[in-house]
């Protein structure tokens, strides 16, 4: 006989999108980030994001076939992890550090957890913290931009963010030409992870999500309204020790954690209000973490420890439930 009834614990959401079609969206929506991406530093680019994505596919695979649990590599997830891995990676990565990562961020940081859908915390952004912590070097040798050259690998550079930290420790100031490469920032032609590149790219993905309603305002908005203010604010109070808003919003990492990160729907609140906050902390922490922390980068930092607090916002902004009496009626 048919079972023709389901329960469940709530939330109950009902959605015509099923969890393939959304992978696929925000696979889709990376692409024009891979393409500058593979256009700025040519074929190691590539090479890096193939080799992610196919490691976090076969590890996915092994990992379910040793714990006994039916395989969902098809469901895009584990590719989806790659993609985000490598776009988080330096383009002169090696291999190893590559496998390291995809290891980190599906087996210990998913799997171990029960799989897709009971991770706390954003597998990539756990892999890349990972490997920044243990391989400093490795994960921190940025590659000059020389679209389609060979030799582009001999060649480094700092990030601008980097640039930025380094100049305020040894002079106390911005350099002078920091800020006015706002053109370059935009379109991606500066040192950094393969999806810290371009601005742009990253934008233009964010919409088809937004067109796709993959993703709702509620984070994105909140997210870099808090970064703005800020900044802004920082700014505002000393502008030759630090630098504008528009520079934060297109340097680093920022849109790719904004849009493809911080939106995560495992990994995030489920209520509006508690998005609103999540998005306002992960804002607040990345500008800190940037214009005072020992990283320049304070992204990855700022969305996993929102990821820890997802738990107790959800709990404390969750909606009353209907037809209870709260305890003001009762009174």
């Amino acid at each position: 006989m048919d079972q023709k009834l389901y329960l469940s614990s709530p939330p109950h959401i009902r959605a015509e999108q099923s969890t393939e079609q959304i992978m696929r969206a925000v696979i889709y929506a990376l692409l024009p980030a891979c393409a500058v991406a593979v256009y700025f530093f040519g074929l190691p680019a590539l090479r890096v994001l193939v080799l992610c994505t196919l490691a976090c596919v076969l590890i996915e695979v092994l990992c379910q076939k040793l714990m006994g649990r039916p395989l969902t590599w098809r469901d895009g997830s584990a590719a989806l992890t790659g993609i985000l891995l490598a776009l988080n990676l330096p383009p002169s990565s090696p291999w190893w550090l590559v496998l390291i990562g995809a290891v980190v961020a599906i087996a210990v940081a998913k799997q171990i957890f029960g799989g897709l859908g009971h991770n706390p915390f954003n597998p990539a952004l756990v892999a890349r913290v990972v490997l920044l912590i243990s391989f400093p070097v490795q994960m921190t040798t940025w590659s000059a931009p020389s679209p389609w050259g060979s030799d582009f690998h001999t060649l480094t550079t700092a990030t601008p963010l980097g640039e930025m930290q380094s100049a305020v420790m040894l002079t106390g100031e911005l350099p002078a030409a920091l800020q006015q490469n706002t053109l370059n920032y935009l379109l991606g032609n500066m040192g950094g992870s393969l999806g810290e590149v371009s601005a742009l790219a990253l934008l233009l993905g964010a919409g088809f999500l937004f067109w796709k309603r993959v993703i709702t305002w509620h984070i994105p908005v909140s997210f870099l309204a808090s970064v703005v203010v800020l900044a802004g604010f920082f700014w505002l109070l000393d502008p030759s020790r630090y630098p504008s808003p528009l520079f934060h919003l297109l340097t680093g990492g920022l849109m790719l954690g904004v849009f493809f990160m911080a939106t995560d729907m495992v990994t995030s609140p489920v209520t509006p209000l508690g998005m609103v906050i999540f998005g306002v902390g992960c804002g607040l922490l990345t500008v800190l973490i940037r214009l005072f922390g020992g990283y320049p980068e304070g992204v990855s930092f700022a969305i996993l420890l929102m990821n820890a607090a997802t738990p107790l916002i959800d709990r404390y902004t969750r909606p009353r439930v209907f037809g209870t009496v709260t305890a003001k009626a009762k009174a």
